[in-house]
C-alpha cells in the first residue's frame, strides 16, 4: 500500500493539517494542487494506496481550480480521507463537492475530516490554529483512517452538506501598493496565474480565486486586501466566528 497526500494549501494551513493526519502513515507522497505548470492528467495513483485529500473552504465551497485539478488525477479505486479546513466560520458543502470529486477521480471515500485553521484573509479568527492540541487530535484522526484502510470496512460515512452546492460568492483581489519591489515571486507562485509579469502590482479579476497567496508569501507584504472590504466581511462573519469551532472526525 502506499500513500499520498493531495493538498491544496495557498498559505500553509491546509498542508499543516495533511501533515497532522497523516503523521503516523509511512513514507506519505506528496502531489500540490497548487502547482499550476503540472500536468494532472499524467499522475496516476498506485492501486489499493490510501490518499488524503485536502482543500481550503471559501466562503462555504471547495476553490473550483482545485477541484477541477483533482478530478483529473487516476486514482484507481484507492481509499481516500478528505479534510476541508475552514476560518472558523462554516465549511457548509465543501466535503460533499470534495466527496463528488473525488469519486470523478476514481476514488473512494471512507472519512471524512473538518480542521479549522487560521482565517487566511481576517487573522484574529483561530489565530494560531492548528495548534499543537488541534494536531494530536488530528493525528488520532488519521490513526482511526488508516485503522480502518487496512480494515474490511470500507463503508463510506454520511458527509454534511447540500447538492446542489452553494454558489462561491465574490472574492477579494489582492493589490500591491507603492513598497513592491517587482521580484515576481506573486507571479511565479499564483495557482490561478491570475498575476502577469508583465503588470505584476495588480491580478486579474477573472482568475483570481482569493487564496491569498500572493499576500503570504511577498517578502515586503506589499500585496494586501482594501481594508474597508476586509472590515465589511470582518463585521459580517463575527458572530459566526464568536465561538472556537471543533474539528470533526466523519467515519
Amino acid at each position: 500500500m502506499k500513500y499520498y497526500q493531495i493538498v491544496f494549501s495557498p498559505t500553509g494551513g491546509t498542508e499543516k493539517v495533511a501533515k497532522a493526519v497523516t503523521r503516523s502513515w509511512p513514507q506519505v507522497e506528496m502531489i500540490d494542487l497548487s502547482a499550476s505548470a503540472t500536468n494532472y492528467k499524467d499522475i496516476s495513483l498506485e492501486k489499493n494506496s490510501l490518499v488524503i485529500i485536502a482543500m481550503p473552504s471559501f466562503g462555504g465551497v471547495a476553490p473550483q481550480l482545485a477541484l477541477n485539478r483533482l478530478a483529473m488525477i487516476k486514482g484507481n479505486e484507492s481509499k481516500c480521507a478528505i479534510a476541508v479546513v475552514y476560518g472558523n466560520r462554516a465549511y457548509e458543502d465543501t466535503l460533499v463537492q470534495m466527496e463528488d470529486y473525488a469519486q470523478k477521480a476514481g476514488l473512494q471515500v471512507i472519512a471524512a475530516i473538518s480542521a479549522v485553521a487560521e482565517h487566511s484573509i481576517i487573522h484574529k479568527y483561530a489565530t494560531g490554529r492548528p495548534n499543537l492540541e488541534d494536531c494530536k487530535e488530528l493525528e488520532k484522526f488519521g490513526k482511526q483512517i488508516l485503522e480502518k484502510a487496512v480494515s474490511d470496512d470500507w463503508l463510506k460515512p454520511h458527509i454534511p452538506g447540500n447538492r446542489p452546492y452553494k454558489k462561491a460568492g465574490a472574492g477579494m483581489v489582492p493589490k500591491a501598493d507603492s513598497s513592491c519591489t517587482v521580484c515576481g515571486l506573486c507571479a511565479l507562485k499564483c495557482p490561478a496565474e491570475a498575476i502577469s509579469m508583465d503588470n505584476l502590482k495588480i491580478s486579474d479579476k477573472s482568475k483570481c480565486i482569493s487564496c491569498m497567496r500572493c499576500v503570504s508569501i511577498c517578502p515586503v507584504h506589499a500585496r494586501k486586501v482594501s481594508r474597508f472590504i476586509t472590515f465589511i466581511a470582518s463585521s459580517a462573519i463575527k458572530k459566526a466566528c464568536s465561538a472556537e469551532k471543533a474539528n470533526e472526525l466523519y467515519i
